[in-house]
């Protein structure tokens, strides 16, 4: 297969973009072929500074460049040959079968929406994001593709996070549930009651609601909110960990004891660490559209780079839009679209 990085998206682009390239290509060689997306010229630049091969990828020549505080809406109108726009039109065409970058989400989801379109049933795409939990894991849908959500769009999420993370928690039944203030039926917005009705009436294995401590605590395998929600969780979770690092390592630093307890500690710490770093989970895929578009975080290392690009590997290998078309076309989940039809 054939996987096209957006090669000058994210903080540190294209130096470390193309460092996490060659790591996947190493990793994934005999199975992808990993295609850089950019300007030629800068691309052939950095892979000469990284003393790689001529040859070591095949470029695509992308003049523009979606900047990470453009509105999204614009830059894709403006810029029609970024980038991130191109790798889009290269899965279309087929020249590649998925696409990576860590660059402006908001363009990533809005070019990957209007190029590739929407899977079949599908009402609006979700970004699904792997969190760490007690009981290993858990996929949050969505996180940030949609602001404001209807109750079908969140039933949707809890359907395509269900197929995503049987592939990548290895859960067969994953257990679905909505994130709300509280777990009664009765508690939450309109949205979220109405929401929970229809997960209820689905075949989703749908546990009811679950509060944020739930979530860590790991009483779902599949946490649905809206992507304004979501995002909020993600950004929160992730100034957490850095806290809890930075003041872990001061106190280690206090004093002689402390640091001799420290380096007995430090496998555990270590352990610790690794479970709460999201670059040891690559990118999150758009469920929903008709391709496979996987969304790094801004300030990836090459680390969460090479992550991402094999997460879009294993989406492609296990065919996971073709699952959901599936799901989505249960009788549950037709009757799920005529109850909703009659709601609105």
């Amino acid at each position: 297969m054939r996987i096209a990085v957006d090669a000058m998206g994210g903080d540190r682009a294209p130096g470390v973009i193309v460092e996490g390239a060659a790591l996947a290509a190493r990793e994934l060689r005999g199975v992808a072929e990993i295609v850089l997306v950019g300007p030629e010229r800068i691309l052939r630049e950095e892979v000469a500074r990284q003393n790689l091969p001529d040859d070591a990828f095949e470029l695509i020549h992308a003049p523009q460049v979606v900047e990470m505080t453009e509105s999204p809406a614009a830059a894709v109108r403006k810029k029609p040959d970024s980038s991130i726009a191109v790798c889009a039109r290269a899965q279309r065409e087929g020249r590649v079968d998925a696409m990576v970058s860590a660059g402006n989400t908001g363009a990533v989801v809005v070019s990957s929406l209007l190029t590739l379109g929407r899977l079949r049933h599908v009402n609006r795409p979700g970004i699904a994001t792997f969190m760490p939990t007690e009981s290993g894991g858990c996929v949050l849908i969505d996180v940030g593709a949609n602001a404001e959500c209807k109750p079908f769009n969140l039933l949707q999420f809890g359907a395509m996070g269900s197929v995503y993370a049987r592939m990548l928690l290895d859960r067969e039944t994953p257990r679905v549930a909505l994130l709300n203030i509280g777990s009664e039926r009765s508690k939450g917005s309109g949205l979220v009651q109405t929401a929970h009705d229809l997960m209820a009436a689905s075949p989703l294995n749908f546990t009811g609601n679950v509060e944020g401590y739930g979530v860590f605590r790991g009483e779902a395998d599949v946490v649905v909110c809206d992507g304004f929600v979501g995002n909020v969780i993600l950004k929160f979770t992730e100034s957490v960990v850095g806290l809890m690092t930075s003041t872990i390592r001061s106190h280690v630093d206090a004093n002689w004891r402390s640091r001799l307890g420290g380096v007995l500690l430090k496998p555990a710490l270590s352990a610790f660490r690794s479970q709460l770093d999201y670059s040891e989970y690559g990118g999150a895929p758009l469920l929903g559209v008709a391709g496979v578009s996987i969304i790094g975080h801004g300030g990836s290392s090459a680390k969460a780079v090479k992550n991402a690009i094999k997460v879009a590997g294993r989406f492609v290998q296990q065919n996971v839009n073709a699952e959901i078309c599936r799901q989505l076309e249960a009788k549950g989940y037709v009757r799920a679209r005529k109850q909703a039809k009659s709601v609105h």
